[in-house]
């Protein structure tokens, strides 16, 4: 442990202070600006939101006042068991019974105290539906769009979502509206909701760089940051936490760099350390085993571990021992002509959709499609299958479209010019073109289609249980995700294997304190979101299991740290 820090010389007095701003941070600095609490949130970048800005939002709660509207029969015991047989050996009690306890706690508390709203996913499988305590519809919540403009002058500086990732150049779109725009030309009600769409985008282009509707992850932070706001928090972006500040066995402040001088914030509740993580940290390659030097990580630069080493510092450890470090996802990279990168995150768009394959360097199918994004990088991971290529005919790339190529009417030869999208016109000459073997491809086409047909994948079972079909098309049959890949043009995207963040972070307790190597609590210091250790021990049991546990950790620790304010006298909090 460094020397502690002494703390002397107070430039600025607050009850809590939050180092990040993604949603386990916002989730901590709302709750504590709720309970009258004075809140610092600390950001590194010079936008906040961080990575949850660009997530899809969603959470993974059981017994939401959603789920009990809906009619749900789901008891925490089925939860338990799901999550047991999917996180294995790493299972903690008791953070998995505090998480079960409190995520409807929490969620119940965001929604009624802030803007923060959610719906139940109508049809939401967890992503091993067959597994003990598995279920297809009941803990999956989706954000409910919003409105950028009630962040005022705050909208400017809200991270926005790579260009692959919107519209038109800005407009966001949620799983809904993307099943209406696949839809509209063979459904009036779905050609209604695109023209709303484009002429509430078109209105917004008038006076804003982009549309203003905002959905998922970009809804879920504005949501929560215009309650904090308007309850008195306080964003510094750009601020460089240099220190933690402990004294007497407690961390009681900050010292951070911010607008070119060095300020030493006291926090008179506690810290919570929400940075994200460190999946975009320069060290992080040697804990990726079988990803190799391609590795793309979507975390923003600023998570690079530095509120963690700064809890580090002061006692705190990180876990050890977890399935995965980070939570994987496969990414495809496309170069500008100005030479900057966007990167695009394979996570439920294409992979599962009929006429869609991924294939090896020899040309073989060596994973089910339709599985988890966290599941198809392990794949990659076993026997030299990264990187990969997906590889669509012109039916699917048409219909869905892939990676940043988009279905029709969109013209894609600009990703095609920029080596992003590759087109031949036969198999054997996409295979030439991205140097994997013709023989090994067209083996495996012949195999594929002849599956396709049937509807019934013999290698890997695409389409084989409800989380697989509900990424499909619903409208192909027999099986909504197979289809025979057999008409020219031939489309290929290179993808890499990819992260959404990091899993591993520090240790805690069940009320988000971080804890020494002695299993004891530092008082004044708690963890939340990528910065915590992931309760699912690096797992991905379903969608949302990332913000999830980050919104309801970041409300644990900022209810619990107000009651260390409460106990105090008011000669202590002068002082």
């Amino acid at each position: 442990m460094n020397a502690a820090i002494p703390a002397q010389g107070w430039t600025h007095h607050v009850d809590l202070v939050v180092l990040g701003s993604g949603a386990a941070g916002f989730a901590a600095a709302t709750t504590a600006a709720c309970r009258g609490l004075k809140v610092l949130i600390l950001e590194r970048a010079e936008t906040f939101g961080g990575t949850s800005a660009i997530s899809g939002g969603a959470v993974w709660v059981h017994g939401t006042d959603q789920a009990r509207a809906a009619g749900v029969q789901d008891t925490p015991d089925a939860v338990r068991r799901y999550l047991k047989a999917t996180i294995g050996p790493g299972y903690r009690a008791d953070l998995v019974d505090a998480y079960i306890a409190r995520g409807a706690e929490a969620l119940r508390y965001l929604e009624s105290h802030s803007e923060l709203k959610y719906a139940l996913r109508p049809l939401s499988p967890d992503y091993y539906p067959d597994e003990p305590g598995g279920t297809d519809r009941g803990r999956a919540l989706e954000m409910v769009e919003y409105d950028g403009r009630q962040l005022s002058a705050w909208f400017q500086h809200l991270r926005t979502p790579p260009p692959g990732m919107l519209l038109f150049g800005g407009m966001m779109v949620n799983r809904v509206d993307i099943q209406h725009l696949l839809s509209f030309r063979r459904s009036p009600a779905s050609l209604w909701h695109c023209v709303k769409l484009l002429a509430r985008y078109g209105k917004d282009r008038l006076r804003h760089p982009r549309g203003t509707r905002l959905t998922v992850g970009n809804a879920l932070i504005a949501r929560l940051a215009t309650t904090a706001f308007a309850k008195g928090a306080d964003l510094w972006l750009k601020a460089e936490p240099r220190a933690l500040i402990h004294e007497h066995g407690a961390v009681t402040g900050v010292e951070v760099d911010y607008n070119g001088q060095r300020l030493r914030i006291q926090a008179r509740c506690a810290v919570v350390c929400a940075g994200g993580g460190f999946a975009a940290a320069g060290n992080a390659d040697g804990l990726r085993p079988g990803t190799g030097s391609d590795h793309l990580t979507m975390s923003p630069a600023s998570n690079d571990g530095t509120s963690l080493a700064l809890a580090q510092a002061v006692g705190g450890h990180l876990g050890e021992g977890l399935a995965a470090n980070f939570f994987w996802a496969p990414v495809s990279q496309r170069r500008h002509a100005n030479g900057t990168l966007e990167r695009f995150p394979h996570l439920v768009t294409d992979r599962a959709k009929p006429g869609i394959i991924a294939v090896n360097r020899r040309g073989q199918r060596f994973v089910n499609e339709s599985d988890s994004y966290h599941c198809f990088v392990q794949a990659m991971q076993e026997n030299n299958n990264s990187p990969c290529w997906l590889i669509a005919d012109a039916q699917a790339l048409n219909s869905y479209g892939m990676g940043l190529a988009r279905p029709k009417p969109v013209d894609n030869r600009a990703l095609v010019d920029a080596g992003y999208l590759y087109q031949a016109d036969s198999a054997e000459q996409l295979a030439h073109l991205i140097g994997v073997d013709p023989n090994g491809l067209a083996d495996t086409l012949r195999q594929h289609n002849a599956d396709a047909l049937r509807g019934t994948d013999s290698q890997f079972a695409k389409g084989g249980n409800s989380y697989n079909r509900s990424l499909g098309d619903p409208h192909h049959a027999p099986n909504p995700c197979l289809a025979p890949l057999t008409k020219a043009p031939w489309y290929a995207i290179r993808v890499h294997t990819g992260d959404l963040g990091s899993a591993r972070g520090l240790v805690t307790d069940a009320n988000a304190r971080v804890l020494d190597r002695q299993g004891q609590p530092i008082a004044g210091l708690y963890a939340a979101g990528n910065d915590m250790n992931s309760i699912m021990e690096g797992t991905y049991p379903g969608p949302g299991i990332t913000l999830g546990p980050g919104l309801t950790f970041g409300y644990i620790a900022a209810t619990h740290a107000a009651t260390r304010l409460q106990r105090s006298t008011p000669t202590q909090q002068e002082a």
